[in-house]
């Protein structure tokens, strides 16, 4: 349901013929298991994504939104249920095999002969930020049409009577557009975590390299991960020893990289209440803690990316209509909650 881009329908083309290339040989849930914080309940994925977006955006039970988190029904949109995706899993259907957006491919190590240097691996970066900049502007864009010219709701552009398709560029409800802008969004914010070492400690007992990459222990969220405004991410703002792992089917693709395998922290159980981590699977993710960091730092940075989106509605609609866009894309029944006053 990518707004009505033709672009979208050819991705999600060629990702179906790769898939059925690689068919014989490794399952479309196989690809999405190894690429990013899991989508689905299966095969050694627990629906991270789901439950990270949940554990940052649901409105306590019982307790209707104020505007800063979602209902049931509308949460279920964008984090996902049980046999949906949602808008924040949407990227592992049509876009397994695009890099940027789940930031794979940003590889880099200070150590002499390292096949990628600093400003190659800051060039794919920064892909992902300017991929993730467009998502989010998306969103924000279509969710204009959430309200009539007047100001008030337009019941056929924020029904929920029925789930959001958020694939291969099928059209449809401009509440539905909106959520997936920001949904898309936030699953590349999330991988980012998962698959860099912003986060990490290296394992203490053997010599950091390319299989155990260093750790840079940072705070989340990211200030490299500003996705309002359009602004370019400076080279300047970029650790030298910011690494994300190298992703590829091809056997020895990635070659003498820093792999996927090596950094990623994509499968553990998560408590979609509270984000509390447990049972974290992939190696480096159980080295010192590194699942629940990099959880934790998709938490605080999916309520940071709200946050900006609501600020951004506001900013381009001005405060009344941006704060009652906000209030339609996060109640389950807009036509009644979020009717202007007076």
């Amino acid at each position: 349901m990518w707004h009505k881009r033709p672009t979208s329908i050819r991705r999600g083309v060629l990702f179906l013929a790769a898939a059925t290339l690689v068919a014989p040989i490794l399952t479309l849930t196989q690809v999405t298991s190894a690429q990013a914080f899991g989508t689905i309940g299966k095969f050694g994925q627990q629906t991270e994504h789901e439950r990270i977006t949940r554990a940052a955006l649901a409105c306590r039970p019982n307790t209707p939104s104020d505007g800063t988190c979602f209902e049931p029904r509308s949460l279920d949109q964008i984090a996902g249920r049980s046999g949906t995706f949602g808008a924040v899993g949407a990227p592992d259907t049509d876009e397994v095999f695009t890099p940027a957006a789940h930031c794979d491919d940003a590889d880099h190590l200070t150590s002499p002969g390292y096949p990628r240097g600093r400003a190659e691996a800051t060039r794919a970066l920064q892909g992902c930020v300017s991929q993730l900049q467009g998502r989010f502007a998306a969103g924000v864009t279509a969710a204009a049409g959430t309200l009539k010219a007047d100001g008030t709701v337009a019941p056929g552009e924020s029904d929920l009577g029925k789930d959001c398709t958020f694939s291969l560029g099928v059209p449809g409800r401009d509440k539905c557009e909106a959520i997936e802008g920001l949904g898309r969004a936030l699953h590349g914010v999330q991988d980012f975590y998962s698959h860099s070492n912003w986060t990490d400690r290296a394992a203490p007992d053997r010599p950091v390299g390319r299989t155990n990459p260093p750790g840079l222990d940072l705070a989340a969220p990211s200030p490299l991960l500003s996705l309002t405004g359009g602004r370019p991410l400076l080279a300047s703002a970029v650790p030298d020893g910011l690494t994300t792992g190298c992703f590829s089917l091809v056997p020895l693709g990635c070659g003498k990289r820093v792999q996927h395998a090596d950094l990623n922290k994509d499968t553990g159980t998560i408590d979609p209440a509270t984000g509390a981590t447990s049972g974290p699977t992939t190696p480096r993710g159980r080295t010192g803690g590194n699942f629940d960091r990099a959880v934790q730092g998709a938490v605080a940075d999916t309520r940071r990316q709200w946050t900006d989106f609501r600020a951004a509605l506001t900013d381009r609609y001005g405060k009344e209509r941006g704060e009652r866009i906000a209030c339609v894309l996060t109640h389950d029944t807009p036509v009644r909650d979020c009717a202007p006053r007076g």
